[in-house]
Parts: C-alpha cells; sequence; structure tokens
C-alpha cells in the first residue's frame, strides 16, 4: 500500500513540477491583432520578442483579425489571450454603444504600446484659399462644400473622424446638404482619390509623417487644419482619448502647431486571466522594452512610463504589481 502512495505521490509531483515548466518558462499564448502586415504585426512580433528573451521557449502568436472591435470579442469568446486595442475602442466597448449590443467590463490593461496617431485634417491649399477657411470649425461655419474622405466605416479612425464634425457644429448629412460630399476609404485609396482632385480633404488617424500624407503632399498643396479647444476637448471626453499637438514644422508646408486629438493603442486581457501569465508578460515587456523600440522607427519614444500611463481601463491586478514593482505605478 505505501508502495502505490509513494507512486501516486510520485505523479502528482511530475504532474505539477511539468505544469509549473509550462506555466513559467514556456508560454504559448495568442495575441489578437489586424492585418498581417503594418505596425500591429510588427508590434507582434515585438511583444513574442519581449516575452521569448524573458522565458526562452515562449511563443505569442500574432492572430490576423479586424482589428479593435473584433479583438474584444476575441477576448471574450478565448480566441486569443492577449489582444491589441484602441483606447477608444475599449471606451466603447466599456459603455455598451455601437457596434456593442451592451456594456462590457471585462477588459483590463496590460500596457499603453503607442499614444501617438492623431486624426490629421489634410485639406487642398487651393480649397481652403477659395472658400477662406483655416479650420474644421471656420469649413462648419461657411457651409462650405467640402469633399470629404474617412477612413472605411466600421474603423475607428472613422467614427472619431465623424465625432469631429459632429462637435465642431455639422453632421455629415449637413456636408452633403450644403453640396459637398463623404466618401469613405481605406488610407491607400484616400491618397488616391486626393492625388485625382476627386476630394478636397481628408482625415484620418496616422503617425505623423506617414507615407500615405507625404505622397498627397507631394502631389498637390495641402494644409493642416486644427480644431478648437473646445472641440479638442468633447471628443477626447467622449472617447476617453487624449488632445494632440502636431508640431510646427514637422511638414515643410506646416509651420504652426495644429491641435486635434490622437488614438492610442494598448495591449489588453480580460479581468480573469491568469495573473502569473499576465504578470510575467508585463515584466517581459517592462525589462525588454528595447525589443519593441527596436520594431520600427515609429516605436522609438516609447517609455515604460507611458506602458504604465493607461487611464481608459483599469490595469490587470497582476500588470499593476509589475509595474509598482519596477517602479512605475504608486
Amino acid at each position: 500500500m505505501w508502495g502505490n502512495r509513494v507512486i501516486q505521490c510520485a505523479i502528482v509531483l511530475l504532474m505539477v513540477a511539468c505544469s509549473q515548466t509550462g506555466t513559467e518558462h514556456g508560454k504559448n499564448l495568442t495575441l489578437c491583432g489586424a492585418s498581417p502586415s503594418g505596425l500591429w504585426s510588427l508590434l507582434g512580433a515585438g511583444i513574442d520578442a519581449a516575452v521569448k528573451q524573458s522565458f526562452p521557449g515562449s511563443t505569442v502568436t500574432y492572430q490576423t483579425s479586424g482589428g479593435g472591435f473584433a479583438n474584444v470579442r476575441g477576448l471574450q469568446e478565448g480566441r486569443c489571450d492577449l489582444a491589441m486595442i484602441h483606447d477608444a475602442e475599449a471606451t466603447i466597448a466599456k459603455i455598451g454603444s455601437d457596434p456593442f449590443d451592451a456594456p462590457y467590463t471585462g477588459l483590463r490593461t496590460i500596457a499603453v504600446l503607442y499614444s501617438w496617431a492623431p486624426l490629421q485634417f489634410i485639406i487642398s491649399r487651393d480649397f481652403a484659399e477659395k472658400y477662406d477657411v483655416s479650420s474644421l470649425e471656420e469649413i462648419v461655419e461657411k457651409k462650405a462644400p467640402l469633399r470629404l474622405l474617412l477612413n472605411r466605416r466600421g474603423n475607428i479612425s472613422s467614427q472619431i473622424g465623424e465625432a469631429m464634425i459632429n462637435a465642431a457644429g455639422a453632421t455629415l448629412k449637413d456636408i452633403e446638404l450644403w453640396g459637398g460630399s463623404v466618401t469613405f476609404a481605406a488610407s491607400e485609396e484616400q491618397g488616391d482619390l486626393m492625388r485625382d482632385r476627386r476630394a478636397d480633404a481628408l482625415l484620418n488617424s496616422v503617425f505623423v509623417g506617414h507615407s500615405s500624407i507625404l505622397q498627397v503632399a507631394d502631389a498637390l498643396d495641402v494644409l493642416l487644419l486644427p480644431i478648437s479647444e473646445v472641440t479638442a476637448k468633447t471628443v477626447a471626453d467622449q472617447f476617453k482619448i487624449n488632445t494632440f499637438i502636431i508640431p510646427g514644422g514637422v511638414y515643410a508646408w506646416s509651420p504652426v502647431d495644429t491641435l486635434t486629438v490622437s488614438l492610442s493603442a494598448h495591449l489588453f486581457a480580460l479581468d480573469g486571466s491568469p495573473d502569473m501569465i499576465v504578470g510575467d508578460v508585463t515584466t517581459a515587456l517592462i525589462k525588454n522594452i528595447d525589443k519593441m523600440r527596436g520594431i520600427h522607427s515609429e516605436m522609438k519614444p516609447l517609455t515604460t512610463e507611458l506602458m504604465a500611463s493607461s487611464n481608459t481601463v483599469p490595469y490587470h491586478d497582476a500588470a499593476m504589481k509589475a509595474f509598482k514593482a519596477a517602479g512605475y505605478m504608486k
């Protein structure tokens, strides 16, 4: 009898040891991102590299998806362990507005990944001079017949763009009533439409100096228009996002600072995600932040302080513990 009991105890100890090894050293996680190429796929590679550095033998598999809104559902349905979601998308999920049917409060922040994807309002100089407009609010005030480009329907950039127009005192229908138009198109198509003079302006969330903006500016004279402080604050408060200053001079044709709002990308898990997994991933990002900075020149400004700075959705307890242990949270 004692021999059997010893064997049973040995089996239990072996199972525990194997489980701990698999959890602590060999993490196999799925990360919901967006397209198979682009910055988010590179961020996925950076997260994978950071986790591998701290826990050799681990794999964080990047899974393509429709983006942030789809990733909320991906976490809910267990199709991914981690997910990249914009701050505004997380806010929309939390309050349960379109495209969600009900509030969802299960998201928990692990880290901010970047906060510099401002809404940029690029307009042709010819149109601005013809109607004597130098801001979004002046376009609304003068009811100028603007042919406007927004990102594709369902894209958070498009939703924020429409909210900016609403906050300035107009609707998309108003623009059409003034003799203008609103076209929903992806960034590349927006550039084609602007260069072909089939649109007067685009409003899109991209990094400052993004190729889609530079290509438009190479083809025609453009201006970068600001929004008012009231408009910026209204939109920022609505979506719990940040206002943003595009510095004067970053574009040769935009010499003054320009006020707008910006989207941020965060890494999320669920409130019920295992503490060990979330804590280890957070610690890996803190210790190996160079892996994230090195994926693209646009990620060089990333700091651990920024990763720990979100006030959109509460941090997972284990992520908060990791940031506190490293001295980045009180």
